[in-house]
């Protein structure tokens, strides 16, 4: 945790309490006479688990990211995957096989950072920016040719991230992203077309900048990117998984860490009622937590904490068994619930416009999808993934890990070239054993679950327009 810089973000807490948003009413005094029992410290311990969910999140990846042992990489720095994920990774859960990814923690505390992108002459490139609310604060978007519907790759671009107010002198060209916390996480992520293509895509990989900005113009050596730090693709901490980590802290452990964190991460929006239940909990930004003395209530809250931010919030968009984030994702205003819900099964999930991950575990009978089984998608002509970059589907075991099943690093989509029938529709067969009909995707011969991704989606990926079909057992 940076302690040294937070009196900077502190100026920010203390003008909304003055232009009359109540900051953290009676930050040092006990909860109000008028509770008469502990049913207040339960339902503020879950609503304030929710709230606070995202920020702890990413406390807990940027801490286990961020060093100089293997697998981390200094602040301000990049860590390049530099190959697929192998048979059997689970860190992150679901792990792409569709591209290689670079990623970083930002430490905006000091001085800007800067960013530079190269000109990915037509090759996919998405690259995005979180703030430590996991709000999307900045990304590339759809990328477009004028006059086409395809995403054709980025242009040489540089980007400059500063914190709100900061003064001073840019980089010329650079666009000015003001980010709302002192810490931020990066990811350029990278179109890979197999084994046989990775060349190509490490050397648009180490054409990448990332250096703070007094170094962006000075020195090379100290403004290059990190070396490759081990195979972790797009991982954004390394050891287990963070939602792991996170589900495991008690009440002291979670509301700990969240006071910790909010002096340099004040909430976007600004929410005194939410800041007053914390408050009324005793978590003060910045200082120990003194929670109260009603354990079995603590632990109630928490418990129904955990089962609201693992519990699909009514606005996810559902069909077919599948289910996907909508219009809201990437920038949640106070929807606490799609945002926590959002950081525990998809950490690093963009907006609408960067990607859609639809996720299914049961076939059209409702039963558990497994891999010794035998399963057709149909996709008719006008039912194929509306994207304007690339799709794919990927099997994955129940845990999320790539299964055992040879050959285990398989997906299948529009990028692996994909075989349609005459009616211009196209059968994606899922099964362990081998197909030699449909296009065939390996799955694990085990209980299992199924990833369709769309890169670059169409509006009508997230608006309710388009479905994904029934997995259908044959």
């Amino acid at each position: 945790m940076i302690k040294n810089r937070r009196k900077l973000f502190s100026i920010q807490w203390t003008c909304a309490s003055l232009a009359g948003l109540v900051f953290l009413a009676g930050c040092a005094s006990t909860p109000s006479a008028t509770h008469q029992s502990t049913g207040w410290i339960k339902d503020e311990v879950a609503d304030s688990y929710v709230f606070g969910y995202p920020l702890v999140l990413m406390s807990t990846a940027r801490d286990a990211a961020v060093g100089t042992d293997p697998g981390q990489a200094p602040l301000n720095t990049l860590r390049h995957a530099q190959a697929l994920p192998p048979i059997g990774a689970a860190n992150p859960p679901q792990p792409s096989l569709d591209t290689l990814d670079s990623t970083g923690w930002l430490d905006l505390g000091s001085e800007p950072v800067i960013l530079s992108l190269p000109d990915s002459h037509g090759r996919y490139v998405d690259a995005r920016v979180l703030d430590m609310w996991t709000n999307v604060v900045w990304s590339t978007g759809p990328q477009f040719v004028a006059g086409t519907a395809s995403a054709k790759g980025i242009h040489a671009q540089t980007i400059a991230f500063v914190t709100p107010g900061w003064q001073g002198e840019l980089p010329k060209g650079a666009k000015r992203i003001e980010v709302p916390t002192l810490n931020a996480w990066v990811s350029v992520r990278i179109q890979s077309n197999g084994a046989r293509d990775l060349a190509a895509v490490r050397k648009l990989q180490r054409a990448i900048r990332l250096a703070p900005l007094s170094f962006y113009d000075g020195d090379e050596r100290a403004a290059s990117v990190a070396p490759p730090r081990g195979n972790v693709n797009g991982a954004m901490g390394a050891n287990g998984t963070q939602q792991q980590q996170v589900a495991a802290l008690d009440a002291s452990g979670f509301f700990g860490r969240l006071a910790d964190a909010l002096p340099d991460n004040p909430p976007t929006p600004a929410d005194p009622h939410a800041l007053k239940f914390l408050s009324d909990l005793g978590v003060t930004p910045g200082d120990p937590a003194k929670l109260p003395k009603s354990p079995n209530a603590l632990a109630a809250g928490l418990a129904d904490g955990r089962d609201r931010v693992a519990t699909p919030p009514p606005n996810l968009l559902s069909a077919n068994g599948w289910s996907w984030f909508g219009d809201g994702v990437g920038n949640y205003g106070p929807d606490y619930a799609l945002r926590a819900y959002a950081a525990s099964t998809q950490p690093g999930i963009g907006t609408k416009d960067d990607e859609v991950r639809a996720v299914v575990t049961q076939d059209s009978d409702g039963n558990t999808l497994n891999g010794a089984n035998r399963y057709v998608i149909h996709f008719a002509a006008n039912q194929v993934p509306p994207v304007r970059g690339f799709w794919s589907i990927t099997a994955y075991t129940k845990d999320g890990a790539l299964g055992e099943s040879a050959p285990a690093r398989l997906a299948v989509g529009d990028r692996n070239g994909v075989h349609r029938n005459r009616d211009g529709s196209l059968d994606v067969v899922v099964s362990s054993t081998r197909s030699r009909t449909g296009n065939w995707l390996p799955a694990p011969r085990a209980d299992m679950q199924l990833v369709l991704r769309l890169y670059a989606p169409k509006p009508q990926a997230t608006d309710g327009r388009w479905q994904p079909p029934p997995v259908v057992r044959r």
